[in-house]
């Protein structure tokens, strides 16, 4: 790949319900750099009252540092999308995503996500209010758009493509699968080309970027992608927006050719990334349990960092107060050689 045909790449950090909570999206901003928007897991307003108590809290400006994250709202009526958006509005947000991505049974039952994406004349007529009313029209918000390809079939994509490019959409993130794929199978590659060719509007990918290996077969596929939003990748590997960067600088040299390694995971820092999250979570949460579920939930992506330890793993999935959690993880980083 030669640097004529790079572009200036932009990473995203996509939501994920549970762990990349306001706390989370801080802390990562904090300690590990490369990403330039982060998303907010979804959040539901409702016409009547807008968002509740706990969706307000994760999307306070003053929760969210330095970063101000870009709202996610799952819905599937006008009025409540334009209720939560003009709060947003209020509280200085300028771009606000249409989650249409969502797989979950619970969700997608209630015609929200990607269950939506199977009644396009539904979808039609949602996109068409919110894209017709003045705070929109009028360049208040920014809409932007997350997808999967369809419900059941990819042969849904070809009228949902035809559906957003009716409008202004600021940026459409196409996740390659159908909802009832969930996380399986692989992104199909043929059919988000056809998205990025057909599309009058700016394109995202996401899909499956674990590695910089990924990444780079990605890249040499489509080299004219801008913006990728990064999910499970992310929380495994919270450097991995940095390592990609480092990957675009470098293999836009002089020379223009692909370096083959991939260096490892900083657990110096990684370390203190977790020990104030867990301080974090301490002084939020009340009792062991809910502090050791939500480290828990991350340990379950981030444990990749440390293939050779599937003993200390399991003790950690196993422990049931702080001082067994706190002894199994200074065991981990201490056996990965860093005495820590």
């Amino acid at each position: 790949m030669t640097a004529e045909n790079r572009r200036n790449m932009e990473f995203y950090f996509a939501p994920m319900e549970g762990i990349t909570s306001y706390t989370y999206r801080n802390l990562h901003h904090r300690f590990f750099g490369g990403v330039e928007k982060y998303y907010t897991p979804f959040l539901s307003p409702s016409a009547e009252n807008g968002l509740s108590t706990r969706e307000l809290k994760d999307v306070l400006p003053e929760n969210n540092g330095e970063i101000r994250p870009v709202p996610q709202l799952l819905v599937n009526h006008p009025e409540g999308f334009l209720k939560g958006a003009r709060l947003l509005r209020d509280l200085g947000y300028r771009e606000i995503n249409l989650n249409l991505g969502c797989p979950s049974g619970t969700v997608t039952a209630k015609k929200k996500g990607s269950g939506l994406l199977m009644y396009p004349e539904e979808l039609d007529a949602l996109l068409d209010r919110i894209f017709s009313d003045p705070m929109v029209t009028g360049g208040e918000i920014l809409v932007s758009v997350k997808t999967r390809i369809g419900k059941n079939s990819p042969e849904e994509w070809p009228q949902l493509m035809e559906i957003y490019n009716q409008y202004p959409i600021y940026e459409l993130t196409i996740h390659p699968r159908i909802q009832k794929d969930f996380y399986k199978n692989h992104p199909d590659l043929e059919v988000f080309s056809s998205a990025l060719e057909a599309s009058k509007n700016p394109v995202v990918y996401n899909g499956d970027i674990f590695t910089v290996a990924d990444y780079r077969r990605f890249r040499e596929q489509f080299p004219a992608v801008e913006r990728i939003m990064l999910g499970r990748g992310l929380i495994m590997d919270p450097e991995l927006g940095e390592k990609l960067l480092k990957i675009e600088a470098e293999e836009t040299g002089m020379d223009g050719t692909c370096k083959e390694t991939e260096d490892g995971p900083d657990l110096v820092r990684l370390r203190q990334f977790h020990d104030a999250l867990f301080e974090a979570y301490g002084e939020l949460m009340s009792g062991d349990r809910n502090v050791l579920f939500r480290m828990k939930e991350l340990w379950a992506h981030m444990i990749v960092q440390f293939p050779d330890s599937p003993k200390l793993e399991k003790r950690i999935k196993k422990s049931t107060h702080l001082s067994e959690y706190t002894e199994a993880v200074n065991e981990l980083f201490k056996e990965a050689g860093h005495g820590l």
